[in-house]
C-alpha cells in the first residue's frame, strides 16, 4: 500500500450526497452482514466501525481461492481476491443502503478502476459482493440513481460480485487503524476519510 493524497469520493457536495430510493426493509431485528470492497481495508475498516449499528467489521479478501487468501500473496494481485470487510450490522438501526450511501460517499472513490489512488491492482477494486437477491437489487438501483444524477465526474467502476467466499484477514490487519494511528498510511489516507465520516454523517455515529 502506497500514500495517496488522493482521498476518495470525488464529489463536492458531500452534505448533500443522495440516499438510496430503494433499500432493504429491515424485516427482523436478526443481524445481517454485508461484504464491501474499496481499496485497503484498513481504510474501509476505519469508516464503518464508527458507524451506530454496525456490530463488527471485519478485514479480510474475496473474490479467489482459500489457498491464496493470505497478505502476501494478495498483494501480487494475481490472485482474484479484492481487500475487502465484512460488515455485521443491526438492520433495525442502519440499513444495507445507507451503508451504501457511507461507501460511496466517504470511504473510497467508486469511479476508479482497479486501484485507489496510488494502491494500483485489481485487489484494490470497488465492488460490492452481495449475500442475497435484495442486496444485489439495491446495489444495482444505487448505482443506477448515483450515475443518472452525475453525483460523480466520472462513470461508476464498482462491479457487483456473487458467489465468492469472504477469508478473513491475518489478525495484525484487524482493527488496523485503530491501533495504528500514527502509521503513515493510515494518518494519510485511513485518517481524512474518517475525518468526513464524522463531519458529514455525525448523526450516524455511536455514542
Amino acid at each position: 500500500m502506497q500514500i495517496s493524497s488522493l482521498f476518495g469520493g470525488g464529489v463536492a457536495d458531500l452534505a448533500n450526497f443522495p440516499a438510496p430510493t430503494r433499500d432493504v426493509s429491515p424485516g427482523s431485528t436478526t443481524p445481517r452482514t454485508a461484504v464491501l470492497a474499496g481499496g485497503c481495508f484498513w481504510c474501509t475498516e476505519a469508516v464503518f466501525l464508527p458507524l451506530e449499528g454496525v456490530t463488527a467489521v471485519v478485514s479480510g479478501y474475496i473474490g479467489g481461492s482459500a489457498h491464496t487468501a493470505n497478505y502476501e500473496a494478495v498483494c501480487e494481485g494475481t490472485t482474484g481476491h479484492a481487500e475487502a470487510i465484512r460488515v455485521t450490522f443491526a438492520p433495525e438501526v442502519i440499513s444495507f443502503g445507507q451503508l451504501l450511501r457511507v461507501f460511496f460517499a466517504v470511504a473510497h472513490d467508486p469511479t476508479q478502476l482497479n486501484r485507489q489512488g496510488n494502491d494500483r491492482g485489481t485487489q484494490y477494486r470497488s465492488a460490492i459482493f452481495p449475500v442475497d437477491t435484495e442486496q444485489r437489487a439495491v446495489a444495482e438501483a444505487y448505482i443506477a440513481q448515483l450515475d443518472a444524477a452525475r453525483v460523480f465526474a466520472a462513470p461508476i467502476a464498482t462491479t457487483i460480485e456473487e458467489g465468492a467466499t469472504f477469508y478473513a484477514a491475518e489478525p495484525y490487519h484487524q482493527n488496523y487503524a485503530a491501533r495504528n494511528p500514527h502509521q503513515p498510511y493510515v494518518a494519510a489516507v485511513a485518517a481524512p476519510k474518517v475525518d468526513k465520516l464524522v463531519k458529514y454523517f455525525g448523526d450516524r455515529l455511536k455514542p
